[in-house]
């Protein structure tokens, strides 16, 4: 029998409470941003190992997709003055973003028009863009500022156009810049498109960066990034939550250019059953990540629950950045894990869970990828400098980023799995990856927009994705 969408609205789901079950017993209003619900089937067929393992694809990715997607680049935090500029790389390609004299803000391909010789290397200010090999020179703007010898070199002036730094597309939304490297790409706003309308109830714009940490990791950056699109492996990767985390009744919903994953917290692991015998205290200290023979700073009343109680605490653990606003937020946004993506690479998370995720290959090579965490705060007053970025090298601990606190053991244990999966790939007979129909849809749907963007078919037979592109 084929799975259709409707089938999965009705029976395709893990028994117990479901998230709208939980949304029904909040002690507060709930945002109708969470009460959509968007299920859709994309297929039950494998995806190629290719996706993963091939040099080829790789390079279709880059030239079809990294080519001429709109990308977060960086906050606008991270160039409040005229001058300021980042390095944002991208597979072998390098970029500058750089705020302008009239505020805005402009993005170059990271080369001179001389010789070639990549401009900056790293972040910074200038109050020109000076090549370091033999000086050229241009204005923030772009244009021609300074030839050395300029004697030598009538055609330069014959060829003004030629000389002036070209110009990717650059936008803005929610405090992030994007570029595109396509300087006629379409408008942000139709790449994000509900995104916006989510996001809204947030205010993303009004944050800071506390917390910002970047790993390279052995594996391909798919790889990486689909172990952030889905909680099924939370038993086997995270057993130490499964007390208090609901990970197979997460809900997964696609509003066509982006996806997301709900995963309530407070609630047990139908995995455990219904005779684990969880109390609600006990579902606090696992929470809280009390020790054994550790007081819990708190306890949970008669009547309450551990949902309940966790969230009034984390009302006013936000209450001195936001004030009374948090009063008027539920418990969902206080204890769920509300993880959006944005094709293809960018993970911004809703209400104060503070992650934005970003995943990138890591240079030219197909078997390796950059990870970053962001962590966008709520703040009072002047809004703090960004946090340095704290990189951390491929054997690197997680737990040597002091930012992360709590969340450093859970990526530790992620990434234990990554490696071993590139490994796995590039060993197995099979000629595809088996993703469950519902629970991990957001990585097909992942999928489906990247065979979209590169001509090429999803699954390992032919013909399996017409319905669901349809659905996008």
């Amino acid at each position: 029998m084929t799975t259709t969408d409707a089938d999965l609205d009705t029976g395709a789901r893990s028994p117990g409470v479901s998230y709208q079950d939980l949304l029904d017993a909040d002690t507060h209003p709930v945002p109708d941003v969470l009460r959509l619900e968007s299920a859709k089937y994309f297929g039950s067929e494998d995806v190629p190992i290719e996706r993963y393992t091939s040099r080829e694809w790789h390079r279709k990715e880059v030239d079809q997709m990294w080519s001429k997607v709109w990308q977060f680049a960086c906050r606008e935090e991270h160039i409040p003055k005229a001058g300021d500029y980042i390095v944002y790389d991208i597979a072998e390609h390098s970029f500058l973003v750089m705020r302008q004299e009239d505020g805005s803000i402009k993005s170059y391909p990271n080369a001179c028009l001389h010789r070639g010789r990549q401009l900056k290397e790293y972040d910074g200010h200038c109050s020109e863009i000076r090549c370091p090999f033999h000086g050229f020179a241009w204005q923030l703007d772009g244009q021609l500022h300074d030839v050395p010898a300029a004697w030598d070199f009538p055609h330069v002036d014959q060829r003004p156009d030629d000389f002036t730094l070209p110009e990717c597309s650059v936008d803005t939304w929610a405090g992030f810049v994007f570029i595109n490297p396509d300087p006629d790409a379409a408008p942000l706003s139709e790449h994000l498109g509900d995104t916006m309308e989510h996001f809204e109830v947030w205010d993303l714009e009004n944050r800071f960066v506390e917390g910002h940490v970047s790993r390279v990791i052995e594996a391909n950056w798919k790889i990486a990034q689909e172990a952030f699109c889905e909680a099924y492996h939370v038993n086997a990767t995270h057993p130490q939550i499964l007390t208090y985390l609901g990970d197979t009744n997460s809900q997964v919903d696609v509003f066509g250019q982006c996806a997301r994953v709900i995963t309530p917290g407070g609630t047990p692991s139908p995995l455990l059953g219904d005779d684990s015998g969880i109390s609600e205290q006990e579902m606090l200290r696992s929470m809280l990540d009390i020790r054994v023979g550790q007081e819990a700073p708190f306890d949970v009343p008669d009547g309450k629950t551990a949902r309940q109680v966790a969230a009034a605490a984390s009302r006013e653990r936000w209450r001195p950045m936001v004030g009374d606003r948090v009063d008027q937020m539920s418990d969902s946004e206080m204890m769920d894990s509300l993880d959006y993506t944005v094709f293809p690479n960018f993970h911004p998370w809703g209400a104060f869970n503070r992650i934005v995720y970003r995943f990138r290959p890591n240079g030219d090579d197909h078997r390796s990828c950059i990870m970053e965490v962001f962590f966008l705060s709520p703040f009072a007053g002047d809004r703090p400098p960004p946090a340095e970025e704290v990189k951390l090298g491929v054997h690197d601990d997680w737990n040597n980023a002091a930012v992360l606190g709590m969340l450093a053991k859970v990526f530790q244990q992620d990434v234990f799995n990554m490696a071993k999966v590139q490994k796995g790939l590039e060993t197995t007979r099979k000629p595809g990856v088996t993703f469950s129909n519902y629970q991990e849809s957001k990585i097909r749907w992942l999928h489906t927009l990247l065979g979209e963007w590169l001509n090429d078919d999803v699954a390992v037979s032919v013909g399996t994705g017409a319905a669901a592109r349809s659905t996008l």
